[in-house]
């Protein structure tokens, strides 16, 4: 089943920069495109795309990249790993496409779609050079290194109820003992949503963060 992909922008010139952005569980690609727009503004050369999951959520409405039902720490990873050669494939289609590398590529997610864009990073080497997570986590914390070539940047609404900011603190804590490249900002008095702070810190950290791997 092919899934809803919303183009938020689409320079006229070809673009030199994908930014992706992947919705939470019930939700669908309109509300991340709204997101989009923030950074349809900030980056007026990139090629901007809200992606829907191809699966329609089991409950109530919208979609789902894995279900949520019944639920555990035990079985949330497989059903992450499942759900993930599609996503997978959905951004190399649009790397393809547009004909932008994976070092010029972001994927944003929020809740359910930070999951998947955080989990990729333990079986594709290389998929994208930044990662912003939005209130959300890993499935289970990495074991080894992901790669130096992708900056993540954690944020998070302090008073979260879905997804504890705990998760956020706990990943970026575990990534930095590895070696790799992370920011976290944690957004006080916020839930679990976005606000225009924490898409702005965000587009900073884009801007102007300068990773690891090219300093020397």
């Amino acid at each position: 089943m092919s899934s809803e992909q919303i183009i938020v922008q689409q320079p006229e010139e070809r673009a030199n920069q994908l930014i992706l952005l992947f919705h939470g569980v019930g939700d669908n690609p309109i509300s991340m495109g709204e997101i989009g727009k923030f950074f349809a503004v900030s980056f007026p050369q990139a090629q901007v795309i809200s992606v829907g999951s191809p699966d329609i959520c089991d409950f109530g409405r919208g979609f789902q990249w894995f279900s949520v039902q019944g639920v555990t720490e035990q079985n949330r990873q497989p059903r992450v790993d499942a759900a993930m050669p599609a996503f997978v494939q959905i951004v190399r289609d649009w790397q393809q496409k547009t004909g932008v590398t994976p070092e010029h590529t972001t994927l944003v997610g929020f809740s359910q779609g930070t999951i998947m864009a955080l989990e990729s990073t333990k079986v594709e080497e290389h998929l994208a050079s930044r990662i912003v997570a939005f209130s959300g986590r890993f499935s289970s914390l990495p074991e080894i290194p992901i790669t130096a070539a992708t900056v993540v940047h954690f944020i998070h609404g302090e008073q979260d109820p879905v997804i504890n900011p705990f998760q956020s603190k706990s990943a970026a804590e575990r990534l930095k003992s590895l070696g790799c490249d992370c920011t976290l900002d944690l957004q006080a008095g916020m839930g679990h949503g976005l606000d225009s702070h924490m898409i702005n810190t965000a587009i900073a950290h884009l801007k102007n963060y300068q990773p690891k791997s090219h300093q020397h």
